[in-house]
């Protein structure tokens, strides 16, 4: 059976054409030699045929600045366009595995595995699970709406032509809108002339969840459900395994745009977004529902309740039975229609929370049932079920976040008119005063006085002052969780939970509405997470906070911030052990952990394969429910196309089921001391290397100079600043515009940078220990050898998951092209780093190579495929922006032209930061 009409090549091949054929009709002959030309010395050097790419630098030079701007426009516009033909080979993959049977990390392999264990004890790892994807608002995308929105046309017009018989005239009139579409790309701004605001990020991330993830879940379930029935004996009923949540439009963490009215209209949004759709499926289920009532028995539950619509909506009811005499499915069907439009009216009758609406759909499937009509329930009523239990009515319940220190000074603030100096006391008493304050029944502050606070702590105050009214007007859950950057105290956690209280959110013992979730990212706060967590524990108040919340704390580890602070491999090692430290302080004190991965797309802040991820977590910290985040590209590469958001939710769903019944069966994994004391030397050694680097004298100006980190900070992605206070340095300067600048230099440095020296480190010591080191220590039987480092490698997920992360770092790195950017820094300066970072790759390129036992970085075939493709599409861009960087004065039609190479850099690695 042949699934698909076309292959990647062939798409390609025709789309590049294609671009060729409208740049000439858009431009002029010349204008598309010129590309052309480009494009041929970038392959031929690639390709061996020529020495140097000093041919295609010195013709990039020599054009007018119009013309250059053409030459960027091209081959972004190229990258664009490939980026659809290689999803839609992702598409082919998935879809003939699943057709072959080999598809990996499948739902089918989940329930082998779970089909080895008893009943009870799948039923245990299916209640356990948890997944809990988190968009966030983060700028990392480099793609205004208009140019995807345009994509996706052409992508869906790519499906047709793949997947459908098409006569020559249908094939031709595809062609055509395809033609239309890119010409259109062509003619429309690739360069946002506005910065996002908020609500815009906040409409991104709804387009997902509306127009893909919607469907998309209740697939996923049923293929579950069907998995299950084959492997597993007995009858189990599949749970909710899914939650989205969103902090776009309600992450105040540095984005000074998050206002109170934003949030409160992102909440009103989705609220609207989510019951629309459904009325849709209810609509769409009374077209399936048409039985005839004097042909069944509907029974005198469903009766029941039908006639207590009825009664609620006298007016709509009459509507239903002339409408539907005789059809008790549809006359119900239309009555929960109408509560639903009159969820948050002024008119009564509407559902007061998403619960009801669940209980109808479940009285309409057991009527079902009743009736032998199991099949209907199943295609039908169930997808609606799994819907409405995973969206409820905010389609995504919003976290809040905000930077820790904005508390403490509010509050201070706030305190000084009560004649307590907070700002002057201890931690100690710090705790010891919000304790108390949590515990009393009179408030300690208003809320609503600020007249005399700064505007930054008012803003504090009036947030707070705003959230019980949210959680009235839209329920609980649809914005119940609180996540604080920095935390580095357990007063900055109780902080919050003080202003809760203050607000009527928290009223203990018998109600707290939030999630107090600590962010712990500086070494500091993850060193000192028995001393944070550990206090909190046992605070009388807290504790309360906790029994109210069912025991269960989440715990955000902050993978960007550490892996600024400590480097690659150093990070990867703290959040590693710490992520076991947690889970034991947390086994200590009867509480169950809920890890939020604060994850980036980038390797450097926690990206890569999030099956793999999952997997590689260590099996004390699995207990089923899992939070990350997704952010930039990776949401749109992830989730834009149905079938592959389909493939990614499914391999998540994979991962933790099997880390959960691996975690049931062996709740500490078996790694050997030798490992870990390994692992301590090698980030001990890695992190001095790195820090060093970021240390040196000069360091921050070559970074300034040797990559567009100017550029890039004045682009319009996202609606937060790219620095904290606008200061010129490492620790100030953002997670994303940090690795963005590397990425677009081709020198992906905080993927990893010192990685070969901590490798060597831990060789190196062993060797010298061995072979009669003063320290007087015995070697370890095996330590200190290479052989010890691949079988870490063969056996432990964690360290094999860490190499080949930075192999995917080291794979996209060219220093060939680096070396142009490093040219653009003092001659001092360069000669001073980037011999440094040369050295560092190569040794790192060694180590892994051999520790793997292979012959190239990576592991993925398509990985090389991809590289080969772009590559030669890349250079341009790269040269282009280099010569760019280095006018003194640049025109605007310059400027406007070096901010598009950053756009089609991005678009050619597919990822910015």
């Amino acid at each position: 059976m042949q699934l698909h009409n076309r292959a990647v090549r062939q798409d390609v091949r025709e789309l590049g054409a294609l671009l060729g054929d409208v740049l000439e009709d858009q431009t002029s002959r010349r204008a598309f030699d010129t590309v052309e030309s480009c494009r041929r010395a970038a392959i031929d050097y690639r390709s061996g045929d020529l020495d140097s790419r000093e041919p295609l630098a010195t013709q990039l030079r020599g054009l007018s600045p119009h013309q250059q701007r053409i030459v960027a426009r091209a081959f972004t516009t190229y990258f664009e366009l490939i980026n659809l033909a290689e999803e839609r080979e992702r598409v082919r993959t998935i879809r003939t595995a699943s057709h072959e049977g080999t598809l990996e990390d499948s739902l089918e392999t989940a329930a082998e595995e779970l089909g080895n264990s008893d009943v009870d004890t799948v039923k245990q790892v299916l209640d356990d699970v948890l997944i809990e994807p988190t968009f966030t608002a983060h700028p990392t995308e480099a793609r205004r709406k208009t140019v995807k929105s345009k994509l996706r046309t052409i992508s869906t017009q790519l499906e047709t032509l793949d997947e459908r018989l098409l006569t020559d005239k249908e094939e031709g009139q595809v062609w055509r809108d395809i033609d239309a579409e890119v010409t259109s790309l062509w003619q429309t701004p690739q360069v946002r002339n506005r910065q996002p605001e908020p609500e815009d990020e906040a409409r991104n991330v709804q387009w997902y969840l509306e127009n893909t993830l919607f469907d998309v879940v209740g697939e996923v379930y049923d293929e579950l459900a069907d998995a299950i029935d084959e492997e597993v004996a007995g009858d189990i009923d599949i749970p909710k395994l899914f939650e989205f949540r969103s902090w776009a439009g309600s992450d105040r963490d540095g984005n000074p745009y998050v206002t109170p009215e934003v949030t409160a209209n992102t909440l009103e949004r989705q609220r609207s977004v989510v019951l629309e759709q459904y009325r849709d499926e209810l609509k769409r289920l009374s077209g399936v529902l048409s039985q005839d009532g004097s042909r069944i028995d509907s029974g005198s539950a469903f009766e029941a309740t039908l006639e207590e619509d009825q009664e609620r909506l006298p007016g709509s009811a009459r509507t239903a039975e002339e409408r539907y005499p005789d059809e008790p499915y549809r006359q119900k069907l239309k009555l929960m229609r109408e509560r639903l439009q009159r969820v948050g009216d002024v008119r009564p009758g509407g559902y007061d929370n998403v619960d009801e609406l669940l209980e109808d759909l479940e009285i309409i499937a057991t009527s079902l049932r009743n009736n032998g009509a199991e099949s209907v329930v199943e295609a039908h009523v169930d997808p609606i079920r799994r819907q409405v239990a995973t969206f409820g009515f905010s389609l995504a319940s919003l976290d809040l976040r905000e930077h820790q220190q904005k508390h403490t000074d509010a509050i201070a603030e706030a305190l000084e008119s009560e004649g307590i100096d907070y700002h002057s006391l201890t931690e100690d008493e710090r705790t010891e005063l919000l304790t108390e304050s949590i515990l009393q029944d009179q408030p300690v502050i208003d809320l609503d006085e600020t007249a005399d606070l700064s505007a930054e702590s008012a803003r504090v105050l009036e947030l707070f002052d705003s959230l019980g009214d949210w959680q009235t007007e839209y329920g609980v859950h649809a914005i119940d969780t609180y996540a604080i950057s920095m935390t580095e105290e357990p007063s900055h956690v109780l902080e919050v939970l003080f202003l809760a209280d203050q607000s009527g959110v928290v009223s203990l013992p018998e109600h707290c509405g939030l999630d107090i979730v600590p962010l712990l990212e500086t070494e500091y706060a993850l060193s000192g997470a028995r001393r944070i967590m550990g206090t909190l524990f046992e605070n009388e108040a807290y504790t309360q906070a906790l029994e109210a919340r069912g025991r269960t704390q989440e715990i955000m580890l902050g993978y960007s911030d550490s892996n600024k602070e400590n480097g690659f491999l150093a990070a990867n090692w703290s959040l590693y052990k710490n992520q076991r430290r947690l889970g034991e302080i947390c086994d200590d004190h009867d509480v169950t952990m809920r890890l939020f991965h604060g994850r980036g797309g980038s390797i450097s802040r926690g990206g890569g394969p999030m099956n793999e991820a999952l997997l590689a977590l260590p099996n004390s910290t699995v207990t089923g429910q899992v939070k990350f985040t997704e952010q930039g590209e990776a949401i749109a590469e992830k989730y834009a196309n149905p079938r592959i958001a389909e493939r990614n939710i499914e391999q998540m769903l994979n991962a933790q089921l099997r880390a959960r019944l691996h975690a049931t069966d062996q709740p500490e994994e078996d790694v050997r001391e030798e490992w870990t004391d390994a692992m301590e030397t090698m980030a001990d050694a890695a992190r001095e290397e790195y820090r060093d680097l970021l240390e040196s004298d000069g360091f921050v100006q070559y970074f300034e100079q040797a990559t567009p980190i100017t550029v890039i900070e004045d682009l319009d992605l996202g609606s937060r600043p790219a620095s904290r206070s606008g200061e010129r340095t490492v620790e100030d300067l953002r997670a994303i515009p940090w690795v963005f600048s590397w990425t677009q230099s081709r020198c992906i440095l905080p993927g990893w940078y010192a990685l070969a020296t901590g490798l060597e480190a831990y060789l190196e010591g062993e060797e010298s220990r061995s072979s009669g080191d003063s320290s007087g220590d015995e070697p370890r039987e095996d330590g200190g050898s290479i052989k010890t480092l691949q079988r870490m490698y063969e056996e432990w997920p964690f360290f094999r998951t860490t190499l080949d992360n930075a192999a995917l770092s080291l794979s996209r790195t060219e220093l060939e092209i680096a070396q142009q950017y490093a040219d653009l820094a003092d001659e001092d300066l360069r000669n001073r780093f980037f011999p440094r970072v040369t050295e560092e790759y190569e040794r790192a390129t060694e180590l892994i190579t051999e520790i793997g036992q292979r012959d190239r970085l990576h592991t993925r075939d398509w990985l090389g495929e991809n590289l080969a493709r772009r590559n030669p599409y890349v250079d341009p861009l790269n040269l282009l922006q280099v010569y760019l960087l280095n006018q003194t004065h640049r025109t605007d039609i310059e400027e406007r032209t070096l901010r598009l190479t950053v756009k089609g850099v991005a678009a050619g690695m597919k990822n910015t930061g």
